[in-house]
């Protein structure tokens, strides 16, 4: 599973025979559905503390039902969802799939701070207790992040939800990192749960010294006269040009 932002990740990832995509609602379009091809797409449907939907905050199950009803009509196959249990509840009593949240959740790190959660029995016990209240509720998958790799595992092997890993190593059902950390041009440091591929920071660096160089000679060609030149101006018959000024002098 990857996190994609571009349709060209996404095409990327479907040629690659990537499984599952993770996709802002933001970024997701009938273009990116497109580019996705045979990859199930979870649409992100985020709180309001990232983003908005058609400019809206998304705050009520009510608006969380009509984001959800809208890209499923584009193309999305389930929701991200991390908001309260009564919208989760609500959202899985439509029929919406929606794939909930546990450990290090970075719109609630107010609580958890940057770190592994579930590293003690009490927080272990915490998580396992919302983890059976998600099941209740009727989500279908969880993704776990950055929890230890035993706890995820017990949690994997004693629930019905499908486990979506990141960062919270082998025992989940799905493998989930970022495009931007897989293809190393994250602006932060690269997580110790993720691994590089490529170094296309490095890359996109070299495209950027090239873009600069090519826009301060495209503006030292105008002011030098080289551009345009005439193999990039439309020409008129002479004959034509002398007849055109005879008009207007004959006027």
């Amino acid at each position: 599973m990857l996190y994609v932002t571009s349709t060209e990740e996404a095409a990327a990832a479907a040629a690659a025979g990537i499984d599952l995509l993770s996709i802002e609602a933001k970024d997701f379009t009938p273009e990116m559905r497109e580019a996705a091809g045979a990859c199930f797409v979870q649409i992100g449907l985020t709180p309001p503390t990232k983003g908005t939907v058609d400019g809206k905050l998304l705050v009520s199950a009510e608006q969380f039902l009509e984001a959800a009803y809208r890209y499923t009509a584009i193309g999305g196959d389930c929701f991200y969802c991390a908001a309260s249990f009564d919208i989760q509840r609500t959202m899985c009593e439509n029929h919406i799939p929606i794939v909930a949240h546990v450990g290090l959740i970075p719109s609630y790190v107010t609580w958890t701070g940057w770190r592994a959660v579930g590293k003690t029995a009490s927080e272990a016990l915490t998580m396992w207790k919302r983890l059976k209240r998600l099941e209740e509720i009727g989500c279908f998958a969880v993704e776990l992040e950055v929890v230890p790799g035993r706890i995820a595992e017990f949690f994997a092997k004693n629930t019905s939800m499908i486990y979506f890993s990141l960062g919270s190593g082998s025992g989940g059902d799905v493998q989930y990192l970022f495009a931007e950390d897989v293809l190393g041009y994250g602006r932060n440091r690269l997580p110790r749960h993720a691994k590089a591929y490529r170094n296309f920071k490095a890359e996109f660096d070299r495209l950027n010294s090239e873009r600069v160089a090519a826009f301060r000679e495209f503006r030292a060609d105008i002011y030098s006269g080289a551009y345009p030149g005439p193999e990039h101006t439309a020409a008129i018959p002479e004959a034509e040009f002398e007849s055109f000024l005879s008009h207007l002098g004959s006027r």
